[in-house]
């Protein structure tokens, strides 16, 4: 584990009287890619700009290396910010762009012609100086932002929203330079989207927000196979999310039907939320399934079919490669390991999101 960076003490943040931000506290390592991940108002924005400085937090504190920065405008902190606008000067060209901020430190010519060379063969944009950022595509503008931010050094690289305004096929070439990027240059990115499938991808450690409190933290495997509450399953993924009884220790009772799983210490009877991913609900013959049902939608996305199987009065999900046509009888098997056991909810942060959100 890499030493600690940036740690958030019991911070607290109002807006007009509406608490965006309620005590939380966030450890941060120093080259890890963090992603700030939640639906819109969860807080995950406010967070990044009180990193930043941008926001000065109502209670608690900044601690960046050891030092307390609370109160540390953002020109004196070692970071640099990227934001989904990209903010080039139309009126410079691409290198006055890259070098702004190194002649604002008076840095010599030679030394900024040098780091705007190595930003832009960093960002595959070699012999763009001379251009103005009119003439380059959204992807080569949010490059040149990366670049501008990189020369300056900064320990933490902040990204709010960065590939909002990309389309689909862009975004995913930029994710994988963001990837690229931080193996290469060895700094700490925080990355703030409410794109699960871009935090899934990229981040060494995903933190789930929502109504300003921190719902889940890990790494994307434990995020997505362990959710601890149903607003992360729901927002993570697809999933199937029943209501269940939890008889004893391995075993749980779906919908009136007993399913053995791994799962134990939820007590005996005890009513809990079950998580099945739909690419964990196996299709079988109705006389090897645990339960049978009929598959009501179909839908092919390529990679699989997804399917909607009614059974025990529930919508269940499935993703298989395997085509199964509306009107058949289904048997459905799930493995045990594939049963992900959660305690109720205790509060409304912690429900699946209504499919309005």
């Amino acid at each position: 584990m890499e030493k600690e960076l940036i740690r958030l003490e019991n911070i607290s943040k109002s807006f007009d009287g509406t608490l965006v931000l309620d005590e939380l506290d966030l450890v941060i390592h120093e080259n890890e890619f963090v992603t700030l991940l939640g639906p819109s108002g969860c807080g995950k924005t406010t967070t990044l700009r009180i990193i930043g400085g941008f926001e000065t937090p109502d209670t608690g504190r900044v601690i960046f290396d050891g030092k307390d920065i609370t109160d540390l405008p953002p020109n004196k902190r070692q970071l640099n910010t990227v934001f989904q606008k990209y903010a080039l000067f139309t009126h410079m060209d691409i290198a006055e762009n890259i070098a702004f901020g190194l002649k604002i430190h008076n840095k010599p010519k030679s030394y900024i012609d040098d780091k705007i060379k190595y930003a832009l063969k960093l960002v595959g944009l070699e012999g763009y100086e001379h251009r103005k950022p009119s003439s380059l595509s959204g992807g080569q503008q949010q490059r040149i932002a990366i670049a501008r931010a990189i020369v300056n050094e900064p320990k933490v690289l902040l990204l709010d929203e960065p590939l909002g305004a990309l389309d689909l096929k862009l975004r995913q070439e930029m994710q994988y330079e963001l990837i690229r990027l931080k193996n290469e240059i060895g700094i700490t990115f925080i990355y703030v989207t409410h794109d699960q499938e871009e935090a899934l991808t990229m981040s060494d450690h995903i933190v789930v927000m929502n109504q300003g409190y921190i719902q889940q933290e890990g790494s994307p495997e434990d995020i997505y196979n362990e959710p601890e509450n149903a607003f992360v399953a729901d927002f993570i993924g697809d999933s199937n999310i029943i209501d269940a009884v939890m008889v004893r220790d391995e075993l749980v009772n779906i919908l009136g039907t007993e399913f053995p799983c791994v799962d134990k210490g939820f007590g005996e009877m005890k009513p809990v939320d079950v998580v099945i991913r739909p690419e964990d609900v196996e299709l079988v013959s109705p006389d090897k399934g645990i339960i049978t049902g009929e598959v009501t939608h179909i839908i092919f996305k390529g990679v699989h079919y997804e399917m909607e199987v009614t059974a025990l009065g529930f919508e269940w999900l499935v993703h298989s490669t395997d085509m199964f046509p509306v009107g058949q009888t289904v048997g459905i098997w799930v493995d045990p390991y594939n049963i992900q056991i959660m305690n109720k909810p205790e509060s409304e942060d912690e429900e699946a999101i209504p499919l309005d959100v």
